[in-house]
């Protein structure tokens, strides 16, 4: 008993872990039809104009067959109450002399009416006569077995004419379908006339009805889906081909354009997506031609300033040299003038780096380094700035070292305008520089909590001199171009410099770069989240500048 009441407590877990591999399954192989259908407007169509028709085509079906078997049902029970009254009044005529059913004669004069009413052909070929108290007389032997219903049988008693359907296994056919309609007959004995009227005519008729039903809302279903997919073909088609050729224009081949057919809805729609793909190409060429002349006019224009540059440079350097034998305005003006010729320089060097990446000629030299080594020297070269805006730089890194097959200079120019930046914004408050790897990335994490960035200065602070606050006092006396430079030098190794922040919380700046030179960036070592990661690692080490 334990073991069966055992095995009726696993039943249950058996039978859902089947219904559950088996609803897997289902979804599985159900996958491809479901994308298929999601991504075909024909197909979309036609399922729907076929699952219309057909639930139209049943309705009407069923609607036509019920109609047709109930005026068949009813013109055979009109004619079959008709007859059988005229077979009651045959039979009246031959057993009114009749009063007493123990009338010797009475059982054969009944089974002649039965015999000579199922030979007319007028008539049904089943009739039982009966008389009240229990005489009965059949048409032939093999119906001896046929009764009508009790039902039938109280209302006829009730002197009533009646009519009931049902099958009766009449021959050796087996069951067929009969209407009865019986009949009181009132003489001064009380008879009851039964007649079975065969309906195998009417059921041939309505199984041919409900046959070519069938066939015709078949053929019809099929019909209305041919005819949903050629009409759906033709909107469709101008359809996918505007999506092909709008596909090949934004993978640049701004020559290919619609074939215009006929002059209806559909062309006018081709032609205006002509017209339209013409008028991009126009625009994108004057585009890239003012682009281009933009290009060229700034590093021309750089490329030329250099010459002057240097002659202005040895001048300003041989009067800050001598200086000190200047008045005091004419001191301070030398070395306001040295600054700038600073910056103007800077400024010069990064719009010809900007202009090499603009042209395409920006190249690597890779070189196997240090990469936390590199974070060290900037955090380093940078620790007069920090002491002068009082911020406490800290790098954390892995205590082995972290090889990259990277440019070094670049890296270094990305580190140190991260760093450099991260102090100018981090309010006197610290500043962590964040080293680690996984298999196939080095990442480089600047974070400050200092101002901060407003909602979607995100997504600007790469931008070419862009500034989230331009009134901001700067030390560094930045051209804008500092963060720019750092995206172009990150996507030229084949890695990525994303940026985020929030106001009054600060910013974090992630550097992901490929250990192999060649690959690809795939997830970095460190989120992108402001609560980022605390520790490189459990072999981590920490320098402090201030």
């Amino acid at each position: 008993m334990a073991a069966a009441g055992d095995r009726a407590r696993e039943r249950p877990v058996w039978v859902r872990r089947v219904w559950r591999q088996t609803v897997r399954w289902a979804g599985r192989a159900a996958r491809p039809l479901i994308d298929r259908f999601r991504a075909s407007l024909q197909l979309r169509v036609v399922s729907s104009t076929l699952i219309a028709s057909t639930v139209l085509v049943l309705i009407f079906s069923f609607v036509v067959a019920g109609s047709v078997t109930s005026g068949l049902l009813a013109e055979r029970k009109d004619t079959a109450v008709e007859e059988t009254l005229n077979a009651v009044e045959r039979a009246a005529e031959q057993l009114g002399t009749y009063t007493a059913s123990s009338d010797t004669a009475l059982a054969t004069t009944m089974q002649k009416i039965v015999n000579e009413l199922a030979e007319d052909p007028v008539y049904a070929p089943v009739i039982m006569l009966r008389t009240a108290d229990g005489v009965v007389a059949r048409s032939h032997p093999a119906s001896a077995q046929v009764e009508p219903s009790e039902a039938l049988q109280e209302d006829v008693a009730d002197r009533n004419t009646a009519a009931q359907y049902g099958n009766f296994t009449v021959d050796e056919e087996g069951s067929m379908p009969y209407l009865v309609v019986g009949s009181y007959i009132d003489l001064s004995l009380d008879f009851e006339l039964y007649a079975f009227y065969p309906l195998e005519s009417q059921q041939d008729a309505i199984s041919l009805l409900r046959t070519n039903l069938a066939l015709a809302g078949v053929a019809l279903v099929l019909l209305l889906g041919v005819i949903a997919a050629l009409v759906t073909r033709l909107v469709v088609t101008p359809v996918r081909e505007a999506a092909r050729t709008s596909q090949r224009l934004a993978a640049g081949l701004l020559h290919e354009r619609m074939e215009v057919r006929g002059s209806d809805d559909l062309a006018r729609l081709a032609g205006s997506f002509n017209l339209m793909a013409e008028n991009l190409q126009n625009q994108i060429r004057r585009l890239e031609e003012m682009s281009m002349m933009q290009r060229r006019f700034t590093s021309d224009v750089s490329h030329e300033l250099r010459t002057p540059l240097a002659t202005i440079r040895m001048a300003a350097d041989l009067l800050y040299d001598n200086r000190d034998d200047f008045d005091p305005v004419t001191k301070r003006s030398t070395e306001l003038l040295q600054h700038e010729i600073d910056r103007f320089e800077d400024l010069l060097q990064e719009l010809l780096e900007i202009s090499r990446f603009d042209s395409g000629f920006a190249s690597l030299e890779v070189d196997a380094v240090d990469v936390g080594r590199i974070a060290d020297d900037v955090v380093e070269g940078l620790s007069h700035l920090a002491s002068e805006c009082g911020v406490e730089v800290t790098v954390d890194r892995p205590a082995r070292r972290v090889i990259a097959e990277v440019d070094p200079r670049r890296v270094q120019r990305i580190l140190r305008n991260l760093v450099s930046n991260a102090i100018e914004h981090a309010e006197g408050r610290p500043v962590r520089v964040t080293v680690a790897e996984s298999d196939t990335a080095v990442a480089v994490a600047v974070r400050d909590h200092g101002v901060g960035l407003k909602p979607g200065h995100a997504d600007r602070v790469f931008d070419r001199f862009w500034r989230a606050d331009p009134s901001r006092n700067r030390k560094t006396g930045g051209t804008g171009l500092g963060l720019a430079i750092s995206l172009e030098d990150a996507k030229l190794h084949s890695g990525t410099l994303q940026a985020v922040g929030e106001r009054g919380k600060g910013t974090l700046f992630v550097l992901t770069l490929p250990l192999q030179a060649g690959n690809r960036v795939i997830t970095s070592p460190i989120p992108l989240r402001l609560d980022g990661p605390r520790s490189a690692g459990k072999e981590a080490t920490r320098a402090t500048q201030d």
